[in-house]
């Protein structure tokens, strides 16, 4: 039990703690909108995790063996995604510096919470990266088949408690960097540099 939980807990925070462009965009909302959006974005994106972890530790193999053929698909259908956002992000920045306007929770009106929640697990389920990378640590373990159901749950929850511990770091650090830069130009700065990092990191998954 406890070298699921160890084992649950290093892989959570394996695949968490790289900040790509997912990490980024978190970061981003949470200092444009609030803390608890944030949150809920960031909870958004350990739901995925845990999930794909859940699929990799059930099914092993076979989803390993399902998942090859549509990898290459996944992979640019989640690269657009990012691209998109990094567009808006930056377009809407650009925008509102020129009305010389401060970016506010009314203009535009700032996802929901729920919908902060959705649209980071859409965007995170997108990635197949994340199943792969479960699917490798099971099979690499030689222990797919001999783990108890109740170990396998052990391994998905620590999983997804590391995820959504750091997830809601970032989400922290993005709020506390939305106090920072309260002026126009500041947070035009911070958008637009979001926005390169993520193109950056959605064309580098495709190349």
């Amino acid at each position: 039990m406890t070298a699921a939980l160890v084992a649950g807990l290093v892989a959570g925070y394996g695949i968490a703690v790289p900040v790509g462009a997912v990490g980024t965009y978190l970061v981003s909302l949470t200092a444009r909108t609030s803390l608890r959006t944030g949150m809920c974005a960031a909870l958004g994106v350990a739901t995925a995790d845990g999930l794909y972890a859940l699929v990799a530790t059930v099914g092993g193999t076979a989803v390993a063996a399902v998942l090859r053929p549509v990898l290459t698909p996944l992979s640019w259908a989640s690269a657009a995604v990012l691209l998109a956002l990094a567009a808006l992000g930056a377009l809407t920045a650009v925008r509102q510096h020129r009305a010389r306007r401060l970016v506010t929770r009314s203009t535009p009106p700032p996802p929901s919470p729920a919908r902060a929640y959705l649209s980071f697990l859409g965007i995170t389920l997108l990635n197949p990266t994340t199943v792969v990378y479960f699917a490798a640590l099971v099979l690499g373990s030689g222990a797919a088949d001999s783990v108890r159901p109740l170990e396998q749950g052990v391994f998905v929850l620590a999983a997804f408690v590391a995820s959504a511990s750091w997830q809601l770091a970032l989400a922290g650090g993005g709020a506390l960097l939305g106090r920072a830069l309260t002026g126009h130009r500041g947070r035009l700065v911070t958008a637009l540099v979001s926005s390169t990092v993520m193109t950056v990191l959605a064309v580098r998954m495709v190349t």
